[in-house]
């Protein structure tokens, strides 16, 4: 008889021998228990080759937005430093003493004058090199090594320089193998160039720096191609420093911000690093993922790299902590499932077999109501193989969730899913503020444009409230009508966040900062224009600190550069404007930048 539920056809129960109705009950559990252990298993399996891949990206991307990072901040650095050694020539320019002697090539005066400047920013702000050299490139005084003079200065920065009668700045190798970064400008006087200012820093403090910032050691590694055995050794001698010439074949370890390098980093390692970008290390029970970042010299000539190592064994810990305890969890429920599933599969057996032996007897009266109630009983054994299955799915998708959540945590515990989505949300904020820092950063260049003011001062103010932490409200006072000026935003940007700083560390309590843009004539010329002012609600300045605060290096906060407002007015120079500062101590200060409606004509690039 067929059963209208699909289960086949059954044989009268007076065909079926009692060994066979003994071993049918265990062949109904081996059917069942050994092909769900088998998908078990290959769900494990595909599960735990997943994990891994998923650490595999996790471990590539870390390392490449480190890498990034790191190159962006590098170039952030430079740019920095670039505009600090800017300001400290134009500066010294400006300071008709300084001329005097240079003009007259007094090495005394010079010494006297600048010595005491050279060792501030030696010792503030890493500047390690200062030359005077003449228009025929021929030394006048190098401050850091002051009994050296009478040369040629021959290095690519100079030259161009010369060539282009314009600042020229960049990485540049020296001649005994240090790496520095060189800024060089013209001096001129009435027309006619005086000679060459040069200032220069070496990059050691700027990848320790990095490291402090970003959690990873850096190695510089320089083509052997482009220095001298014997000049390198001469260099490592000077700055009192234990290379090792030998340990690369094409490479020579200029810095490095680790103590001892891995001895897994080797020629093979390395080769592999410049081919494929990356590369897995072991040392001394630490996991180590490098990177490379190539380094070009003012020239645009490549000259070595910059490999990034970051240390990631607790990342790789924390992973395989996450891997055991979710494949333990994994395991327990499949073994839960399959004991569950044996259990249930026992109680039918045994239901099964009551009903067997039921149906025996029964068929000694009626042998086809016998096999209805067999095909009934499978009917049932169906259906509760069904349900059965139906929560076997529970577990399974609990499995599968405990999968994504691996991915989505491979740090375990808990705060590594917070600690991801928090580095997530503030590189998204830095990259808009970096890019925001590097814009206003470019002090150096000119590049003026028509400009609508509301935009530039919101977004300033924007800028402002993300860097200032005491939350100071911000009130702006602006023309019904729109302004545009032609101006260079980037430096404008600058000068209004200089003076909005300023503002935010002169006031001592909750007191507003005001800004406002009203049209103003220039008092002396008569010229139209407009008048951008930042006011607060201080201390105020006393007189003697009003006449010192356009003065480059002058500051009254332990931790200022003296910086902010010499680099305020030149940027108003470079626009043909001024600056004018009021204050009144107890009742705070006002600074305004005049800006006229057009700009002069001007050599304003140089």
């Amino acid at each position: 008889m067929r059963g209208g539920n699909g289960h086949g056809t059954l044989c009268p129960m007076t065909q079926i021998s009692p060994a066979s109705q003994a071993r049918k009950p265990r062949r109904i559990k081996a059917r069942f228990i050994a092909p769900l252990a088998v998908v078990l298993v290959f769900i494990m399996g595909v599960f735990t080759v997943a994990i891994l891949r998923v650490e595999a990206n996790i471990r590539d991307q870390d390392i490449a937005e480190r890498t990034a990072a790191v190159e962006k901040l590098f170039v952030q650095k430079l740019d920095k430093d670039t505009n600090l050694m800017i300001a400290t020539m134009r500066a010294m320019m400006t300071n008709q003493s300084i001329e005097r002697a240079f003009r007259n090539l007094d090495r005394s005066a010079l010494s006297q004058q600048l010595s005491p400047l050279f060792a501030n920013l030696r010792d503030k702000h890493h500047i390690t090199h200062l030359y005077f050299t003449g228009p025929d490139l021929i030394n006048l005084y190098r401050f850091h090594s002051p009994d050296e003079f009478g040369d040629e200065i021959d290095r690519l920065t100079t030259i161009k320089a010369r060539k282009q009668q314009d600042a020229v700045h960049g990485l540049e190798l020296g001649a005994l193998g240090t790496l520095t970064l060189r800024l060089v400008m013209p001096w001129r006087h009435n027309g006619q160039v005086l000679g060459y200012l040069e200032i220069g820093e070496e990059i050691e403090h700027l990848i320790s720096e990095i490291k402090d910032s970003l959690s990873v050691d850096m190695l510089v590694l320089v083509d052997k191609r482009m220095v001298l055995p014997q000049q390198w050794q001469r260099g490592q001698a000077m700055m009192k420093r234990e290379g090792n010439w030998d340990r690369f074949t094409s490479y020579v370890a200029l810095a490095q911000t680790i103590d001892l390098l891995p001895v897994a980093l080797n020629d093979l390692t390395l080769r592999k690093l410049l081919v494929e970008g990356t590369a897995e290390i072991e040392d001394h029970g630490r996991s180590l993922h490098l990177s490379v970042v190539s380094l070009t010299d003012v020239g645009r000539r490549h000259i070595g790299d910059l490999v990034v190592i970051r240390d990631i064994t607790a990342l790789e810990s924390a992973f395989q902590w996450s891997i055991v305890a979710v494949t333990t969890i994994g395991l327990l429920a499949a073994i839960g499932v399959l004991g569950v599933f044996y259990l249930a599969l026992d109680r039918v057996e045994s239901d099964y077999r009551r009903q067997h032996d039921l149906e025996h007897q029964l068929l000694r009266f009626n042998a086809e109501y016998g096999r209805i109630l067999q095909l009934e009983k499978l009917s049932a054994l169906g259906t509760m193989v069904g349900s059965i299955a139906h929560q076997l799915n529970n577990p399974l998708v609990g499995v599968v969730n405990l999968a994504q959540l691996a991915e989505r945590e491979p740090d375990n515990p808990a705060r590594t899913r917070e600690l991801l989505g928090e580095i997530r949300g503030a590189g998204e904020d830095c990259r808009a503020f970096v890019k925001r820092m590097l814009a206003f950063s470019k002090v150096s260049c000119f590049d003026s444009k028509p400009t609508p003011m509301a935009e530039l001062i919101e977004d300033t103010v924007l800028l402002f409230r993300q860097t200032e932490n005491k939350h100071l409200p911000v009130e702006t006072k602006l023309p019904d009508e729109p302004v545009v000026l032609t101006i260079d935003p980037i430096l404008i940007r600058h000068a209004l966040f200089n003076l909005l700083v300023n503002a935010a560390q002169a006031t001592t309590d909750n007191g507003a900062i005001v800004i406002t843009l009203e049209r103003e004539q220039d008092p002396m010329r008569g010229v139209p224009g407009w008048s951008l002012a930042v006011s607060d609600h201080g201390r105020g300045m006393p007189p003697e600190v009003m006449e010192k605060i356009f003065v480059p290096f002058y500051t009254t906060h332990s931790d200022g550069t003296g910086l902010g407002l010499p680099v305020v007015q030149h940027v108003a120079l470079l626009h043909g404007g001024q600056v004018s500062a009021s204050s009144k101590p107890g009742h705070g200060t006002r600074i305004a930048v005049w800006l006229p409606n057009s700009l002069p004509d001007l050599p304003l690039n140089q």
